[in-house]
Parts: C-alpha cells; sequence; structure tokens
C-alpha cells in the first residue's frame, strides 16, 4: 500500500476497535486522513477524527459522512468494516436477529456507500472495500445467519467493483478469518467480529 493513500481521506467503519482499529492505524501510517465512525469512538486512536455512527441507522451514517466531508473537505476511500457477529444453525436466532444482523453487516455496507458516493465520484482515487469473511466461502458449523450476512457482503462487493469503476470507484473486499464459535455452538454473540 506504500505512498497510495498519501493525503486521501478515508472513513473506517467500527475503526474504534479490533480489525477497523487496525485498518485506521496501517491506513494513517501510509498518509491518509483517518475518519472513524463508530457507535462507540471514544477508543478511537486520538490521532484520528472519530465521529458516532451507528450504520444501522441511515441518518446518523448521513450526519456522520456528512461531518467526515465538512471537517475535510472530501472523501476518497471507504472501508466498511463494522459488523457483528451471529452463532448457531438455521434456528437458533429468529427474525429479528436476522434482520439486525443483516441490517448492520450488509445494509450497513449500501448506506454508508450511499452518504459517500457524491464525494467518493469527486476523488481521482476513489476506493470501497467491506471486510468480509472466509465464512461468505466455506461452510462453517454454528455460523448460518453469520456466514449468510458475510456471503451477501461477497456479493454486493462484486456488484460494486462491476457497477462503480465507470465512475473512477474501485471496489474489493477483504476475508478475514472468522473466530470458531465456543464448543457446543450457542445463539447469537454481541460481536464475533468480521
Amino acid at each position: 500500500m506504500s505512498g497510495q493513500v498519501e493525503g486521501l481521506v478515508a472513513i473506517v467503519t467500527g475503526g474504534a476497535s479490533g480489525i477497523g482499529a487496525a485498518i485506521a492505524r496501517r491506513l494513517h501510517e501510509e498518509g491518509a486522513q483517518v475518519a472513524v465512525l463508530d457507535r462507540d469512538p471514544s477508543g478511537a486512536d486520538e490521532r484520528f477524527a472519530a465521529f458516532t455512527a451507528d450504520v444501522s441507522d441511515r441518518a446518523s451514517v448521513d450526519a456522520a459522512v456528512a461531518g467526515v466531508a465538512e471537517r475535510f473537505g472530501r472523501i476518497d476511500v471507504v472501508i466498511n468494516n463494522a459488523g457483528i457477529g451471529a452463532q448457531g444453525d438455521v434456528t437458533a436466532n429468529d427474525d429479528d436477529e436476522w434482520a439486525r444482523v443483516l441490517s448492520i453487516n450488509v445494509t450497513g455496507i449500501a448506506r454508508v456507500t450511499s452518504a459517500a458516493l457524491p464525494w467518493l465520484r469527486r476523488s481521482p482515487a476513489a476506493a470501497v472495500c467491506n471486510t468480509a469473511s472466509i465464512a461468505s466461502t466455506t461452510g462453517l458449523p454454528q455460523r448460518a445467519l453469520y456466514s449468510a450476512s458475510k456471503g451477501a457482503v461477497s456479493a454486493l462487493t462484486r456488484a460494486m467493483a462491476a457497477h462503480h469503476p465507470r465512475e473512477g470507484i474501485r471496489g474489493s473486499a477483504g476475508h478475514p478469518r472468522t473466530p470458531a464459535p465456543p464448543r457446543g455452538g450457542g445463539r447469537a454473540g454481541p460481536a464475533a467480529g468480521p
């Protein structure tokens, strides 16, 4: 990545902790100006601009992205990393949990990218990268809902990568390894990671 993000403004959702925080640090080390969007940005590195945003809420996302644009005057890179985990087979999660996980892990990507698109279209080096998971391509036990959500992220990313290059916006996805569920399975956890 050396030199590729120098001087660019990058948004990282879920960037106050975990994989998102590591991504934000790396972008900063490579010369990007970083804006972290997180439900609780209090843990974000003080070198980054931090904005409160819940990716499951369009108004919250729109306000945070507008805040980034106002502060920096541009948005060049969006890293859609915010996500939550879920454990269990297809019987383990009720309809409300399915809706919640899909809203955060999948529709959240659409919300953030949609809000940032007007700025990305103006950038000479625009890129969107979505955090998928190895669970999107490999069958994992006790990960039905989570795998379905990350499979949707992979499909959404392919659609974005096919459409947005005509606007000068590259699309890609990362596929980190998913932690194994505890022995014996279990219900949805608060955040099993991307």
